[in-house]
């Protein structure tokens, strides 16, 4: 399955890997809207997950995920065929987000459905924490591509790696979920679990920052060459690569750590150290390049070190015959932040000076702090729903 996701993870950010130094140049787009391009991938995922995910409490989830992991790969080849512009650009790029969202959580539901029963964190986690191994791998090879022959082949080349998880689904046993009565969009009893609530709000704040700043590292190290320089071995390549796999072991020990810490104490210390990491990038954006690469190489620590154990606890926190529902809320806000924050960071930039100024840098990274900074908020809800069903518990026990 991890080897799988990684496959369906090849497409995630070629357009963002291309954007400031392709896409935006050949079709003359503004940050804003190179920033909104790049959520339309975020925005239908959003649209479709809600469906797609709850769909896998009636049926066989095996089946969601070789659907959208399909779709996705034809939707990522279609666009290094068919974009022209902003507008089909952002259309088809919305279709393979579309076809992600029955890729990502549909699985992580496959492979809940088919592990023993007890503490799934650590096999949650390293589901989860494989998704940075899948955008490093999207990063360099959509990159080198492009230098070598262009855009569109990236594009398309990306587009085949959804097929290493058609034959993990083609591999697994069939397994048909415990038949379901009721609405099939019924998110009343995951409002009604606070506890769950907590860590998908969490995860929002989360994924508003992991989002945007995925989607303007390229640009963001683009600019530190051009006006501070860097050694050839520090590449935008080398950066958005080392960046996005150094998640992996960050979110395993975010999840080691919150299994013997507490996982609202440890995901509320990671998002104030990333909101903090943040800031100091962000004032010293002119500082020389070898150390702004120090500055994001802890900023790719920080990042995704509270992502593990967020979808774990979710997980732990779900009521089994609503998880489903309780994964497609987990994806719906997470990914309808994502897609915020790559338009946000994007209007940032423009609103102080564009890709070529300090100042816009300085906004943007300001924008991903205040966004990571919401995160402890949404833990004071979920630790609320917490405190009072462990005292219903304690006050119905006999005594």
């Amino acid at each position: 399955m991890c080897i799988g996701q990684v496959g369906n993870l090849l497409p995630h950010v070629t357009l963002s890997a291309n954007l400031a130094q392709h896409l935006m140049p050949a079709w003359g787009l503004s940050a804003a809207e190179g920033g909104l391009m790049a959520s339309g991938y975020a925005f239908g995922y959003m649209l479709a997950v809600p469906l797609l995910t709850t769909l896998t409490d009636r049926i066989d989830a095996r089946l969601v995920l070789l659907c959208g992991s399909v779709f996705s790969g034809l939707a990522t080849v279609a666009f290094g065929i068919f974009a022209r512009g902003f507008w089909s650009g952002a259309a088809i790029w919305s279709l393979a987000g579309l076809g992600f969202a029955g890729a990502y959580m549909p699985g992580l539901k496959a492979l809940t459905d088919r592990l023993p029963a007890g503490d799934t964190s650590r096999a949650v986690t390293l589901y989860t924490s494989s998704f940075s191994v899948g955008v490093g791998l999207s990063f360099l090879v959509a990159q080198i591509i492009a230098d070598r022959w262009g855009w569109r082949t990236a594009f398309v080349v990306t587009g085949f790696g959804p097929v290493a998880m058609v034959v993990a689904c083609l591999l697994m046993q069939a397994q048909r979920p415990v038949p379901k009565v009721g609405r099939l969009l019924d998110f009343a009893p995951v409002f009604a679990n606070r506890e769950a609530l907590g860590y998908i709000f969490g995860y929002g704040a989360h994924c508003f920052e992991l989002y945007g700043i995925r989607t303007w590292l390229v640009g963001f190290w683009t600019f530190v060459i051009a006006h501070q320089g860097a050694p050839s071995w520090l590449s935008p390549v080398a950066m958005s690569f080392c960046f996005a796999v150094i998640s992996m072991p960050a979110s395993i020990l975010g999840n080691e750590a919150a299994l013997k810490f507490g996982r609202h104490r440890t995901i509320t210390i990671v998002m104030l150290a990333s909101a903090c990491v943040a800031i100091i990038i962000g004032l010293n954006a002119t500082a020389p390049a070898w150390v702004l690469a120090l500055l994001l190489m802890i900023y790719g620590l920080t990042v995704p070190a509270d992502s593990g154990a967020l979808t774990a606890g979710m997980s732990a926190a779900a009521v089994s015959e609503h998880r489903g529902a309780t994964l497609a809320l987990h994806s719906t806000v997470g990914f309808g932040l994502s897609a915020l924050g790559a338009w946000g960071t994007g209007a940032a930039l423009d609103a102080a000076g564009g890709p070529e100024s300090a100042t816009g840098w300085r906004l943007v990274f300001a924008v991903l702090a205040s966004g990571i900074l919401l995160g402890p908020l949404a833990f004071a809800l979920g630790a609320d729903g917490a405190l009072g069903k462990a005292a219903i518990v304690r006050a119905e026990a006999p005594t």
